[in-house]
């Protein structure tokens, strides 16, 4: 029979296991940190059984920081290095929990307080990242016979109304009307740097992801038929120009071919025959690999490079919009449902896996895409409201 106790508002169990065969002492086992007495009854309940059928598995003392270390070594080898990256940052909110306890006197109560604490000060999307996380470590443990009791099954996510109203506020903002582009565009034109044009025009007239350009090679683009061919990501987390790698794309259906304005293929032709040129003149210290948005000395431009330029010129602007490379993946969507591009050419265009992920972003329309649907539909039904207000 089990005995309970409550220690500074948790309660906790005490389990008899019988006589220990060598020590010849009485086993207790013992597990605390329960909100109420009915979850710590329950749980001792469940170990009672288990001792019964024989199938109890002692658990670790194993900390969840040492848990950690072990996880993030098998995971390593079989994901891509950016989502080790990814998952590595969620961990950390989990860690400066948890880092020196026992990962068994982790219940599901503390998991849920926590991430329901966690919601009040990060975004929907990091709050589900941190629980993808917690779930694969906790798995993890399961697995290796840790632990018998994963916390976070069960998990609820809380309510997080505010932040996806600001969420919902960003999207809206987060990319150029077709007005806000042209004069975008011509401010590039006469006050941007080496490769801004053909940078921020590419990005603006395919979608594509900031990663999937700086991936470019002049063998990615056919331009006989004006074809971007999209197979590779690149990544460089540390912005270290010689330290990047290059990865598969986001999402199977990120592997896509897309047709490109002749305007653009004319950008890129100048713009290749430009870094031919540079490359005679620095052959000796040229890194060639044949990619295209390139540096003088031919490694690929950092992210981070991009988007420091594209705040160069945003401040020239007269405009409140917090714009990033990403922000154009939104304008060419946008441009695209604004030109009455069907919904499914949409998606295939820009890579989504999902066309949930298309109407979420269709639904965020231009000013001049609503306004021209209402008039649309008043011009359609024009006969009918005139003999209805007669």
């Amino acid at each position: 029979m089990a005995s309970f106790r409550e220690k500074k508002g948790k309660w906790e169990y005490i389990v008899s296991a019988g006589l220990d065969p060598v020590t010849k002492k009485y086993i207790k086992i013992t597990k605390s940190g329960f909100r109420t007495k009915t979850e710590a009854r329950n749980e001792a309940r469940r170990v009672e059984e288990e001792l019964k059928q024989g199938t109890y598995i002692k658990e670790s003392k194993t900390t969840f920081g040492d848990l950690l270390d072990v996880w993030i070594k098998h995971y390593e080898k079989r994901a891509k290095v950016s989502s080790v990256r990814a998952r590595s940052i969620a961990a950390k909110q989990l860690l400066k929990e948890w880092e020196h306890y026992p990962i068994s006197s982790i219940t599901m109560s503390m998991y849920q307080q926590h991430l329901d604490n966690l919601s009040k000060n990060v975004s929907p999307n990091y709050l589900d990242s941190i629980h993808t996380t917690g779930r694969m470590i906790f798995t993890h443990a399961e697995k290796l016979k840790l632990i018998t009791n994963n916390p976070t099954k069960h998990f609820e996510k809380p309510r997080m109304v505010k932040d996806e109203v600001i969420e919902e506020v960003d999207v809206l903002e987060n990319f150029l009307e077709r007005e806000e582009l042209q004069e975008f565009l011509l401010l590039v034109k006469n006050e941007g740097l080496r490769g801004d044009l053909v940078i921020f025009a590419t990005l603006a007239y395919s979608g594509l992801r900031i990663g999937e350009l700086l991936a470019l090679k002049e063998s990615d683009i056919d331009f006989k038929t004006n074809v971007v061919r999209v197979s590779k990501t690149y990544y460089n987390p540390k912005n270290n120009k010689r330290e990047y790698s290059l990865l598969t794309p986001k999402t199977s259906g990120s592997l896509r071919t897309i047709e490109l304005d002749p305007f653009v293929i004319g950008l890129l032709k100048s713009h290749i025959k430009q870094i031919k040129e540079e490359k005679l003149k620095n052959r000796m210290i040229y890194h060639d690999k044949g990619f295209v948005f390139v540096d003088v000395q031919g490694y690929p431009m950092p992210i981070k490079m991009v988007a420091i330029r594209l705040q160069r010129l945003m401040k020239k602007m007269n405009t409140t919009k917090h714009i990033t490379p990403h922000s154009f993946r939104h304008t060419n969507i946008s441009l695209l449902i604004e030109a009455q591009v069907p919904i499914g050419e949409i998606q295939r265009r820009v890579g989504h896996n999902s066309i949930e992920t298309t109407m979420n972003i269709y639904a965020h329309m231009t000013k001049q895409t609503k306004d021209q649907a209402a008039n649309l539909f008043s011009s359609h039904l024009s006969s009918l409201t005139d003999k209805l207000q007669n």
